[in-house]
C-alpha cells in the first residue's frame, strides 16, 4: 500500500511539473482581435466593453467547420459594425473604428509561456481609433476561447481541460 502511494505521488508530481500549457493554433484557424486606441485606462475599458458586447454574437457563430465559420462571420459583419458603433455611442466615444475580416498582421505574442509567431492570419480584427493600445485576441475557429462569466474574461478551453483532468 505504501509503495503504491509513493508511485502514485511520483506520477502526480511528474504530471504537475511537466504540465505546461502548449496551445498550438492550427494552420486552418480564424482569430479574433480588438485593438484599443491607446493604453489609457478609458481606452482599455472601452476595448473590454466592445469585446464583451461582440462576444454575445460571436458565441452564436456556426463553427462546425471553418467554411461555416467563415460564412457566419461574413454574414454578421454588418451586425458586428452596429455593435461596435452602438457601444462607442453608449460610452460617449467619438473614436473611429475599422472592422476587417481577412488576412491581418499579428505581432509575436507570448502568453503564459507560450510563444505565438508573428504573421498574417485569417482573422476578424476591430481597430479602435489609432489602434496603438494593448489588444485582446483569441481563436474563433477552432473555438479556443470563451468568456468566463464570473471574471468577465476570456480563457482557453484547452487550459481549462488540462486543469480539470491533470
Amino acid at each position: 500500500m505504501k509503495k503504491t502511494l509513493i508511485i502514485l505521488s511520483i506520477i502526480i508530481l511528474l504530471l504537475c511539473i511537466t504540465k505546461e500549457e502548449k496551445i498550438i493554433i492550427p494552420k486552418d484557424s480564424i482569430r479574433f482581435r480588438v485593438i484599443a486606441n491607446s493604453n489609457d485606462s478609458n481606452d482599455q475599458q472601452l476595448k473590454k466593453k466592445i469585446v464583451n458586447n461582440l462576444s454575445k454574437e460571436l458565441v452564436k457563430i456556426n463553427n462546425s467547420s471553418i467554411k461555416d465559420t467563415r460564412k457566419s462571420i461574413k454574414e454578421k459583419l454588418p451586425l458586428f459594425t452596429d455593435i461596435v458603433d452602438k457601444t462607442l455611442k453608449e460610452n460617449n466615444s467619438d473614436k473611429v473604428f475599422n472592422i476587417n475580416y481577412g488576412k491581418n498582421y499579428f505581432p509575436e505574442k507570448t502568453y503564459k509561456n507560450v510563444v505565438y509567431e508573428e504573421g498574417e492570419y485569417e482573422s476578424l480584427v476591430v481597430k479602435l481609433g489609432e489602434g496603438k493600445g494593448k489588444n485582446f485576441w483569441c481563436v474563433l475557429f477552432p473555438p479556443l476561447c470563451f468568456v468566463d462569466e464570473e471574471n468577465k474574461e476570456y480563457k482557453s478551453i484547452i487550459k481549462e481541460l488540462i486543469d480539470k483532468y491533470f
